[in-house]
């Protein structure tokens, strides 16, 4: 695909995909493909995969002599990190963030747990770096910075916990931390009882300290969950 295609494709994904996560489109709707490749201006082809990638997204099912209809939202591949990243871009932000968050406060407790069984040397100094980076980026508004070790901190921990499930989350994680900053559903500086929380988290990982960095982590969670109320109730 050259990059002109790939511009295009991209186009109607982002105007397809937020359309139907936010309900423009509700489930049943049949899309006359050849009517939105006219109005967004690109080829049949450049649709066709457009509406491929929605497929795979379990967005929308493609069937002979039916179209392109929209699926129920419970055929939608919830973790799909664009789909995350569309739904955190709607009027349902709120209700996704807590979803969402509900999920990260009920894995990475474990998760770090385990990391503090089964991290390597190198991925607790990784950890440690990443938690010292969220404290030199938490003051001063410096939350590109800080998202940047925020993310980076968390995939650590699911990596070490030596769970490929819970590795595989990882991207999931990064879209709910990225999702928070992008829409201000955090405040301009992080919370500093949460930023040592994880410098905590990575002690008690190098520690080998299961149950302290398990309970730590879900001190984070519910904080995260507490900042919800006030900022997206």
């Amino acid at each position: 695909m050259t990059a002109q295609a790939r511009g295009l494709h991209s186009r109607v994904l982002e105007s397809l995909g937020p359309a139907i996560t936010a309900g423009e489109y509700p489930p049943g709707s049949v899309l006359r493909t050849d009517e939105l490749a006219q109005r967004l201006e690109v080829s049949r082809s450049v649709m066709r995969e457009a509406v491929r990638v929605l497929e795979s997204m379990h967005l929308v099912a493609s069937r002979r002599r039916v179209g392109v209809t929209v699926l129920p939202t419970e055929e939608w591949n919830v973790y799909d990190p664009q789909v995350i990243r569309w739904r955190l871009a709607g009027a349902d932000r709120p209700r996704q963030l807590r979803s969402l968050t509900v999920l990260r406060s009920a894995v990475e407790p474990v998760a770090a747990g385990l990391a503090a069984r089964y991290a390597t040397a190198a991925q607790c100094a990784e950890l440690t770096e990443c938690a010292l980076g969220m404290v030199a980026h938490s003051r001063g508004h410096q939350l590109e910075g800080y998202l940047r070790h925020d993310v980076a901190f968390h995939r650590v921990i699911l990596n070490a916990s030596g769970n490929e499930m819970f590795a595989r989350l990882g991207d999931v994680v990064a879209e709910v931390l990225t999702g928070r900053t992008a829409h201000q559903v955090m405040f301009e500086d992080p919370d500093p009882p949460a930023v040592t929380l994880h410098v905590k988290v990575a002690e008690a990982v190098r520690e080998g300290d299961a149950v302290r960095a398990e309970a730590l982590t879900r001190e984070i969670a519910l904080g995260a969950l507490e900042e919800l109320d006030i900022l997206a109730p």
